[in-house]
């Protein structure tokens, strides 16, 4: 979030709304595109809420965020009501007033949702090796299919979020004399400055790019398009194309109804993570893969699988009750 970027004094009648955009607006370009959304969003349904009780929006008092945080908790995930947290203090600290956020009455409305709500979140169920392998090979032989393919390969392989396939330009991919490739990722969610990452692409993985790639008869500019009958592939394939190819591959691969919704763009970074897990491989290795700074996101991923390696599990092992 944006710590920084002014927010210019609008005319004491403009809605909460307007300085919202005005804020967004002027803070463009010093985040992703999804937290710009992210921010739009959260910012809109909290101007509206403070609208809707004749409450200023911005600055606030600590009162008015507590009683937002109360109101939300009662609706919404804990994650999400974090989130807008987060967005509520970026506006106030843009505007001088970071210390609203962080006032007890804030922190005491945020801990009260935590004690009755929990802090857990929903997981993406994690597209492991045989459900990869299930979704690869029901694919028809479509030149969507073709796509649908290189794009679940690569995803697994490189342990990629949505919008990190969705950026990839053909000149990222590096192929080696073995067959198998190296990937460039330009940007990430941990690395918004572009410092970039490499990332491996085993042999298969780059026979299916490549097989896209001739098909589809694209030699430069993004890896992976949309695409629409009848017409030549478009410029880019929007990140919020990629959830539902995932589970539009499921249903085609008559995976169940609830399987497949619990599929998401993240979930074949969640399932190679867990069967590399499952492999026995090294935490460092994970980490690099994944492009991780702290073991946070793996342990969550693979909490299931570290579970039966506990202490516990291996005592059952030994006492032969396992």
């Amino acid at each position: 979030m944006p710590t920084e970027t002014p927010l210019r004094a609008l005319p004491d009648s403009a809605a909460a709304g307007d300085r919202v955009d005005a804020w967004v607006a002027a803070a463009k370009g010093a985040f992703s595109d999804n937290t710009e959304r992210a921010l739009r969003s959260d910012l809109r349904i909290y101007a509206a809420w403070c609208g809707a009780r004749g409450l200023a929006a911005v600055p606030a008092s600590p009162a008015t965020v507590a009683a937002f945080v109360d109101a939300m908790a009662a609706v919404r995930a804990p994650a999400t009501v974090r989130r807008y947290v987060a967005s509520i203090a970026a506006l106030h600290r843009s505007v001088g007033c970071g210390g609203t956020v962080r006032s007890a009455a804030v922190r005491l409305a945020v801990q009260r949702m935590h004690r009755v709500r929990g802090r857990r979140q929903g997981q993406a169920l994690g597209l492991t090796w045989p459900l990869r392998r299930r979704l690869l090979e029901a694919a028809g032989a479509r030149l969507i299919d073709a796509r649908d393919r290189a794009l679940v390969a690569v995803a697994y392989d490189g342990m990629l979020r949505r919008a990190e396939l969705s950026a990839l330009r053909v000149d990222d991919l590096v192929e080696e004399m073995g067959g198998d490739g190296t990937l460039l990722v330009r940007r990430a969610k941990t690395d918004p400055e572009g410092a970039g990452a490499m990332v491996y692409l085993a042999p298969d993985t780059v026979a299916l790019v490549r097989e896209w790639l001739a098909r589809a008869g694209v030699a430069d500019g993004r890896l992976f398009r949309s695409l629409r009958p009848g017409r030549p592939p478009g410029e880019r394939l929007h990140p919020s194309q990629i959830p539902r190819i995932v589970k539009g591959m499921a249903r085609r691969a008559g995976l169940p109804d609830d399987v497949a919704a619990r599929l998401s763009g993240h979930s074949a970074r969640v399932g190679a993570a867990q069967d590399m897990i499952a492999a026995g491989i090294e935490l460092p290795a994970i980490l690099q893969a994944g492009r991780w700074r702290t073991t946070a996101m793996v342990n969550r991923y693979g909490e299931r699988l570290l579970a039966r390696r506990s202490g516990a599990a291996q005592l059952a092992r030994l006492q032969r009750r396992a």
